[in-house]
């Protein structure tokens, strides 16, 4: 199989179904019987692949595993519970107390929460720097760094780094480069390709398809050397490039019981099917909408790599190509401003999602972002003048209808 549709629809199939159903079944059950105490015994082992305790793995999961790894062409694959989950198992497998993580605060606000508030009481440093300035980032990776994380286009920023220089940088520190990819998915953007050793998803955006349900994937594309991970390097000997998934799967996902649950991953699997021809759509939209704002009187400035005019736009062109996600943000006079336009959309839905079939629009310095103090919020270049607009798979022209007169509110 080579087209990426047709990997997402017939996926890895290791064991034919004993009536021949077409589709993976949802195999909602919590426990697995064994033929015998050996078995199981091996099965806890790791030593006999059979599946033993959902919280560990199951048979729906394992299918949207497989469909994903195909699609990413990674190593290996971990599904969760949620995109906050998987970055929380990708911190806690490689950091430890007295370790750092070099970020940005151009980063999802539940992100930095889960660093600072969360993690940083634990003893873990987070440094932030300046993902499009190299030089900064070499300076502040030292012996201590286990991570470098960043988005392939920060929410709702905008901005697009070059993760080929990045990439290039972390590797001869001997430092992994994780990547939030939720807004492109493995079909706009090759994570492998693009140089990034873990990929993070929010399987609940694009994937699941019209927000069904909750989940989160982390990919290892199997590009980092785990013996240099002090805190994996012995598991590396033993279990070579596979350290950082089956370190997650035995220990830190196991505990933590993050696990997806089967339901979700058997309607995330669905998802998958049409994910590329929906992403072809709201690319398509995005766009339009983009150029529209762009040329309306009431926005004074309006932000997406898709648009010639945007500083990111070139770099965002050689790593995606043509297409460049469902997101965009615009700044209005104020405020008050923004809450006009919201309350006066009538297609258009104030909440709090993105990548979802539906266009959504929020204000997310008085959402997403409000625990942070205005100072904050500067620094992470969220204002109050920001509006965060998710672009679904509608009509374009009821699209543009609904925002143009929205915008009339403004004047």
């Amino acid at each position: 199989m080579k087209g990426f549709t047709t990997k997402a629809i017939h996926g890895y199939r290791p064991k034919a179904d004993p009536h021949g159903a077409m589709r993976v079944p949802l195999y909602d059950t919590v426990s697995f019987e064994h033929p015998s105490s050996k078995d199981l015994e091996r099965a806890f082992q790791g030593r006999r692949p059979a599946h033993a305790y959902s919280r560990i793995s199951n048979p729906t999961i394992e299918d949207f595993e497989q469909r994903m790894r195909l699609l990413s062409d990674g190593l290996a694959v971990l599904a969760l519970s949620s995109g906050m989950a998987a970055i929380s198992n990708l911190v806690m497998t490689l950091c430890e107390t007295g370790t750092n993580v070099v970020t940005s605060r151009h980063m999802f606000g539940n992100t930095v929460s889960l660093f600072e508030h969360s993690l940083g009481p634990w003893g873990l440093e987070v440094r932030y720097v300046d993902m499009t300035d190299l030089a900064a980032v070499e300076a502040a990776i030292d012996e201590n760094t286990r991570l470098v994380f960043l988005e392939v286009i920060t929410n709702p920023q905008m901005e697009v780094a070059d993760l080929q220089a990045i990439s290039a940088l972390t590797h001869k520190k001997g430092v992994p480069l994780g990547v939030d990819c939720t807004v492109t998915t493995p079909y706009l953007f090759n994570s492998k390709k693009g140089g990034v050793d873990i990929e993070v998803l929010s399987s609940t955006k694009y994937i699941s398809g019209g927000g069904t349900c909750v989940g989160g994937v982390l990919i290892d594309n199997g590009t980092f050397d785990w013996k240099q991970s002090p805190k994996l390097a012995k598991k590396a000997k033993q279990m070579g490039p596979m350290a950082f998934i089956a370190t997650l799967r035995m220990e830190v996902y196991r505990n933590l019981g993050a696990c997806m649950a089967p339901h979700n991953a058997y309607l995330q699997s669905l998802g998958l099917e049409s994910m590329a021809l929906r992403i072809d759509r709201s690319c398509e939209n995005a766009l339009a909408l983009a150029r529209l704002l762009e040329e309306h009187p009431a926005v004074e400035s309006v932000n997406y790599p898709g648009l010639e005019s945007s500083p990111y736009h070139e770099i965002a062109k050689q790593q995606f190509g043509e297409k460049y996600g469902g997101v965009i943000s615009f700044n209005l006079a104020s405020k008050d401003a923004c809450f006009d336009v919201m309350d006066q959309v009538k297609l258009m839905k104030r909440a709090t999602n993105i990548n979802d079939n539906k266009s959504m629009v929020i204000h997310p310095a008085s959402t997403i972002f409000v625990e942070y103090s205005p100072e904050q919020r500067a620094e992470m270049q969220v204002t109050d003048q920001l509006i965060r607009l998710s672009v679904g798979i509608e009509d374009i022209e009821d699209l543009k209808d609904d925002l143009t007169q929205a915008l009339e509110f403004t004047k």
